[in-house]
């Protein structure tokens, strides 16, 4: 048994779809709304909360091997709650910060977890992604409103990553030998700017996106009030306030794992166009 957390998110909703589609059963989904979760057919739904670990003890029941987003809820207590149901495998989705900017207090997080895995007696796959294509949901209202689209650093470069290229890389680390005990830094297979996923997007939808680049005394303001000043400052460090050749480096681990080239930016808009209509 297979069970995946964050199930119905970005990277949890695809990773159920490839595991399906190669036959990888018996799957479970882990969500907090069972009775709303569209899953492939067969695979099992189960409800739980990150914020209180001992409703993950249901789910985890007959589980071997467990993908699970870092920083969720409690990490130490979700892994022990699977070290005591039996589980003998973790995919871990950490980040890419932790190698690149371990100063930060997110990337720091991250490693403690990885390290809270490591220690567990359980074997583990370390996931270690760069900024999301999925991201660009954020500008999603206003570009279904025609407004400008805002951004700092506009033009500066990283090598956005597809969030089915993480599920596909977890896909084979779940269900194939020879990932354990592994750590994978996870790119996508060009660098782009806010500015060119800006034009992506106009492409995809077959019209004008305005956009607009704005100072980050301007953003850091936007992004304090919703997620606090040090986060904010974190973020705005690693999209471009504070790049290193670390970060800025594409790397090819997507096709090394499963054999197929990483998906660009221009892929993702034009599959999620109809999020931005």
């Amino acid at each position: 048994m297979i069970l995946v957390t964050g199930a119905t998110g970005n990277i949890g909703s695809a990773l159920l779809k490839e595991l399906h589609a190669h036959g990888a059963g018996p799957l479970r989904g882990l969500t907090r709304d069972a009775a709303r979760a569209v899953f492939p057919e067969g695979v099992e739904a189960v409800e739980g909360d990150f914020a209180d670990a001992a409703s993950l003890k249901p789910a985890m029941d007959g589980v071997r091997s467990l993908f699970l987003v870092s920083r969720l809820g409690p990490d130490a207590a979700v892994l022990e709650a699977a070290r005591e149901a039996g589980v003998r495998h973790v995919v871990l989705v950490s980040s890419i910060t932790v190698q690149t900017h371990p100063r930060l207090g997110p990337a720091g997080e991250n490693l403690a977890v990885e390290q809270l895995l490591k220690a567990s007696g359980m074997a583990w796959t370390i996931l270690r992604p760069t900024q999301f294509a999925s991201n660009a949901l954020m500008w999603a209202a206003s570009v279904r409103a025609r407004e400008t689209v805002r951004a700092p650093y506009a033009d500066v470069a990283l090598p956005t990553v597809h969030p089915a290229d993480i599920a596909s890389v977890a896909r084979v680390a779940l269900t194939e030998s020879g990932h354990q005990e592994a750590t994978y830094a996870l790119t996508g297979p060009e660098p782009v700017s806010a500015r060119q996923q800006a034009e992506a997007l106009a492409a995809a939808l077959g019209r004008e996106v305005p956009f607009a680049a704005v100072s980050r005394q301007e953003a850091h303001a936007q992004m304090a009030a919703v997620f606090g000043a040090e986060a904010a400052d974190a973020v705005l460090d690693v999209t471009g306030g504070d790049v290193n050749d670390e970060l800025l480096r594409v790397r090819d681990t997507v096709s090394q794992v499963t054999g197929v080239p990483a998906r660009p930016f221009r892929q993702w808009a034009a599959e999620n166009a109809d999020a931005f209509r």
